[in-house]
């Protein structure tokens, strides 16, 4: 389990130098710029909504209290950039995204992917792309409500913040493989199916790109990653994972 743990945070670190190799670059550009606008402005109006909420809610005399819930404001922040802009991002690139692990995953394999490329091809993969994206929102919100629900538990809501990072470190696996895995045609649930025999490796990568979520600047970086990232794992790993599986 640790070794796969170790595994999945290297496949994570390898997508940094795996977008800027030549040929990539240009397929990054796209999912890069989206990511960077929305995080942006998310933060940007976020932190002005907080300051504006303490102008109101702290009288001159808290004024000192500030340092304090500032860091809180941080926590909760990343929270809320992870489950509300990071979804609406992965959505609006998720066309761009599936592009960027095609033509990776040739790059890592030297082999073109199955399928001529034309406008038919390229619409159908759009449609595909947001299609799955749809799909792996609905399995968001079906897991939010237990985990909100958990914070409201006395005693076990002590355990709600590991909870949520475990879940997110989930989400992001499955967020992220979802591409190269589904322009090879695999069904969500078949994807979900392939990563739990890979749990190790799908945490130890989710938990991993979690984290950059979390870090100024990294977070701007942390799509088009976390799509590099994932493309290797499933080259390296997953992809043979699959093959045993279908002979079993």
């Amino acid at each position: 389990m640790l070794k796969d743990l170790i595994a999945g945070m290297g496949f994570a670190r390898r997508g940094f130098g795996l977008i800027t190799l030549p040929g990539i670059r240009r397929f990054v550009a796209i999912p890069l710029a989206i990511n960077i606008l929305l995080f942006g402005l998310g933060i940007w109006y976020l932190a002005g909504e907080f300051e504006a909420f303490m102008d109101r809610m702290l009288p001159d005399w808290l004024d000192w209290a500030r340092w304090i819930l500032w860091p809180l404001f941080a926590l909760t922040l990343s929270i809320a950039v992870f489950y509300t802009f990071t979804v609406v991002a992965n959505l609006i690139s998720a066309p761009f995204n599936a592009l960027l692990a095609e033509k990776l995953e040739q790059k890592l394999t030297g082999q073109p992917l199955d399928g001529e490329f034309n406008l038919g091809a390229l619409m159908k993969t759009v449609k595909d792309a947001i299609v799955s994206e749809l799909r792996k929102t609905a399995y968001l919100i079906v897991w939010l409500i237990p985990l909100l629900i958990l914070f409201l538990i006395p005693g076990l809501n002590l355990l709600a913040p590991f909870a949520w990072a475990a879940f997110g470190a989930w989400m992001l696996a499955i967020e992220y493989a979802d591409y190269p895995m589904g322009n090879h045609g695999m069904l969500f649930s078949d994807e979900r199916r392939l990563l739990s025999q890979e749990r190790g490796l799908a945490f130890g990568f989710g938990g991993s790109v979690l984290l950059m979520t979390m870090i100024p600047v990294l977070n701007f970086l942390a799509m088009p990653v976390g799509v590099a990232g994932a493309t290797a794992m499933w080259v390296d790993r997953l992809q043979a994972t699959q093959a045993r599986l279908a002979k079993g």
